[in-house]
């Protein structure tokens, strides 16, 4: 029997890192903004030290950037422009039609609500399409009263919150002395990581942003941003064909030189116990539960999780639905880290 074989070339995703000041301007305005978490990011203390310094014009932008979540809108089309600057940025913004603009700024559901969302886009002054979609979002923290804010203001007066709101962040971060070496982290991180397997894309993710990944359907791009401002929160979003992750620039890139970054040390003092580095050869030879190796070792549970907190939170093992397995990965990342910083691959 003969076979024909008529089918196409298999696709495999685009993957990439992607960084420009633009998208660190506009991660940094998401992370100062997020009034429930920012409290845990690690500039929230020198955000809090500034604050009577920032200009009010700046202040009052992203006090409106924060009571309507329109920062998710800036992410969005930063990733429809991947602008260098902000003038290009602007330029980009100020040439789009108001069915562009809003075809780019309203958020991705679902494959089978795409109709609805281009439609929605396509008539920016239908307040019934409009209701229909932001009720998509029902139970979304903030997606759809992102859309409802969308809706109730047009083209320009969008524009020129997105342009106040950039340009005041830029001048007030130019202002710091770390911003040059933060800068310079970026590019070097970008430089690293060129030249990413397309084909083995989720384990490219796993290693450059440390974030697991499953192929979704209808995404052929993904992205890989680093960045300083959101640390140490890796950041998630997808539109209806990419999906991007913002991901923290390692610590040894901020340092001076000679200064050990704090996961090294961290790593050390989680190694630095002859137990913690029997429980790691032990799931070296495979995963255990918490009683398993409550048995193997004749230690209470209460100790042993400890420890392996200890690990875990050093990175060296992860735990899932009760099961500890080791992380062979961050342990190569660490050893790799660890010549980088004593110079030994020079």
């Amino acid at each position: 029997m003969k076979i024909m074989d008529a089918a196409l070339p298999e696709e495999s995703i685009h993957l990439a890192v992607e960084q420009s000041p633009v998208w660190e301007w506009i991660v940094g305005i998401a992370g100062y903004t997020h009034g429930q978490l920012r409290h845990t990011f690690e500039m929230d203390e020198e955000w809090n030290e500034d604050a009577e310094r920032m200009p009010a014009s700046l202040h009052d932008s992203l006090a409106k950037i924060q009571e309507t979540n329109l920062w998710y809108g800036l992410l969005l089309l930063q990733n429809e422009f991947g602008a260098r600057s902000i003038d290009e940025f602007a330029e980009r913004l100020t040439g789009m039609s108001d069915e562009q603009f809003y075809d780019v700024l309203l958020p991705y559901h679902s494959r089978s609500a795409e109709v609805l969302r281009k439609e929605t886009a396509q008539r920016p002054n239908d307040d019934a399409l409009w209701v229909q979609y932001a009720d998509l979002f029902e139970g979304h923290a903030y997606l759809g009263g992102y859309v409802r804010e969308l809706h109730k203001h047009s083209k320009a007066q969008l524009s020129e919150l997105f342009f106040t709101v950039l340009n005041g962040w830029q001048n007030w971060m130019a202002e710091k002395s770390f911003i040059a070496k933060w800068l310079q982290a970026l590019v070097f991180e970008e430089k690293q990581h060129r030249g990413l397997e397309s084909a083995k894309a989720a384990s490219e993710i796993k290693r450059v942003a440390g974030a697991d990944y499953a192929p979704e359907p209808s995404i052929w791009s993904v992205k890989l941003i680093p960045h300083v401002s959101y640390r140490p929160w890796l950041l998630t979003i997808r539109t209806a064909d990419v999906k991007l992750f913002f991901y923290p620039v390692s610590e040894q890139h901020l340092l001076a030189p000679g200064v050990p970054p704090n996961e090294l040390i961290q790593g050390h003092k989680a190694l630095g116990d002859e137990l913690r580095l029997q429980l790691l050869h032990h799931l070296r030879q495979g995963p255990a539960s918490l009683q398993e190796l409550s048995g193997q070792f004749a230690i209470s549970k209460t100790t042993l999780h400890h420890q392996l907190a200890l690990l875990k939170a050093a990175k060296f093992v992860q735990v899932e639905k009760g099961v500890y397995s080791i992380r062979l990965d961050q342990l190569e990342a660490f050893s790799r880290q660890l010549t980088r910083y004593l110079g030994l691959d020079e």
